[in-house]
């Protein structure tokens, strides 16, 4: 019983980061009715995803410590706490450096904790299908689009941008919540032997795995990755409808987008349980690279589906296969930190992508530049990732069965 409910944790981590990371891009179905009402530029409307992502990180960082020390459970309470206020607080924001940091601190730091810990915590469950339990919790960011975007432009239909922020809010504490009070530590019989074998025969601390190679590779590679696809993934319902959509058909392709991105977690997670998660990585972020600049030529909706639809998928796909390649190389003892410190350094990443793509726009009046350059940047990470020092290997005797 106590390893089914190693599927029980990944459920709740997919739902929290559905609600987390859904509450946080829903700012890209925000970004015109705000900038209509308000007056505010998209630049700094976009700042707070920069802010958000810089308090993810930073926060994903230390929830990891804290969730390695003293579980899961505080951290997914003290989350759920932070979204919804973050989403109050900036649904009743009247000047745009309220907004920015309302939404920017609060959603960021609450969204650190539902990544990095959630994924930690997921992966120490399992000994067996470790990267299809991993990509499953990754399955709620590839769901967000799908339910929140969604119901955020419902709202919009029919509401004020202050009210549907405020019911979004409410939502986010209805629901986090009580999930994080079904979080807990896998008992020590469940820890995996052979990732517990790989932190004792390298002797790896925390601070000594932030300073070695395979920590310093792991981390570029996911920073360039985040910087090459952040900007499409917050500006595509924009760049949709400067190319002539409508609003309603621009954000389906956003929820296309994340639908796809759902479908590539799960099957790169499976292909990385078959193949290894380093080869499987690489792929898909040479795919991604090529999807970004399928963008600049798309105008019509039926290319904007198809490009979106591989863009998606390989975004989606290969973002659990970082922690899967954290667990392979530091073992699970260390997992929140070493993932969290990876995660804290991609969003330094994902921060600049969403404010720079604002700023090419407001300034040249065209997304050209920000996906030529998030192409050089998605082959950039490409080359990175090919520079992975090899898996340790486990000696024949550590795998033996007690």
């Amino acid at each position: 019983m106590e390893r089914h409910y190693g599927w029980i944790i990944v459920a709740i981590g997919a739902l929290m980061g559905c609600i987390g990371m859904g509450s946080l891009f829903s700012l890209a179905v925000f970004l015109d009715p705000i900038a209509t009402d308000t007056g505010w530029s998209r630049a700094g409307i976009s700042a707070s995803m920069t802010i958000a992502f810089l308090a993810m990180g930073f926060g994903g960082f230390g929830w990891g410590w804290i969730s390695d020390r003293h579980g899961p459970r505080i951290v997914g309470i003290a989350g759920g706490l932070l979204m919804g206020a973050g989403l109050v607080l900036a649904s009743r924001a009247t000047s745009l450096l309220t907004f920015q940091l309302a939404y920017g601190l609060f959603l960021g730091t609450a969204v650190g904790a539902f990544f990095a810990p959630m994924m930690a915590t997921a992966s120490a469950w399992f000994d067996r299908q470790r990267a299809l339990a991993v990509s499953l919790v990754s399955a709620g960011l590839g769901m967000a689009p799908v339910t929140v975007a969604p119901f955020a432009q419902w709202l919009l239909s029919s509401y004020y941008w202050r009210t549907s922020q405020l019911v979004i809010g409410i939502v986010a504490w209805a629901v986090l919540l009580p999930a994080a009070l079904l979080l807990r530590r896998p008992p020590t019989a469940i820890l995996d032997a052979s990732a517990a074998a790989i932190a004792k025969d390298k002797g790896f601390t925390a601070r000594e795995a932030l300073r070695s190679r395979q920590f310093v590779v792991l981390a570029a590679t996911f920073f360039a990755c985040c910087l090459a696809h952040a900007g499409p993934i917050f500006h595509v319902v924009s760049y949709a409808m400067v190319c002539g959509l409508s609003a309603v058909a621009a954000v389906s392709v956003y929820s296309l987008q994340g639908l796809a991105g759902l479908g590539g977690r799960l099957l790169l997670g499976v292909l990385a349980d078959r193949h290894g998660a380093k080869p499987v990585l690489i792929g898909g972020l040479l795919l991604q690279a090529l999807a970004i600049g399928a963008f600049l030529p798309t105008s019509s909706l039926g290319g904007f589906y198809a490009v979106a639809a591989a863009f998606g998928l390989a975004y989606g796909g290969v973002m659990p296969l970082y922690a899967v390649l954290a667990r392979d190389y530091f073992g699970p003892h260390i997992m929140g930190t070493v993932f969290g410190a990876a995660t804290m350094v991609s969003c330094l990443g994902m921060a600049a992508g969403p404010s720079v793509g604002g700023w090419i726009f407001d300034r040249f009046g065209s997304y050209a530049g920000m996906h030529l350059s998030s192409l050089v940047i998605g082959f950039g990470a490409v080359a990175i990732a090919l520079t992975f020092p090899p898996l340790p290997r486990m000696r024949p005797e550590r795998l033996k069965p007690a």
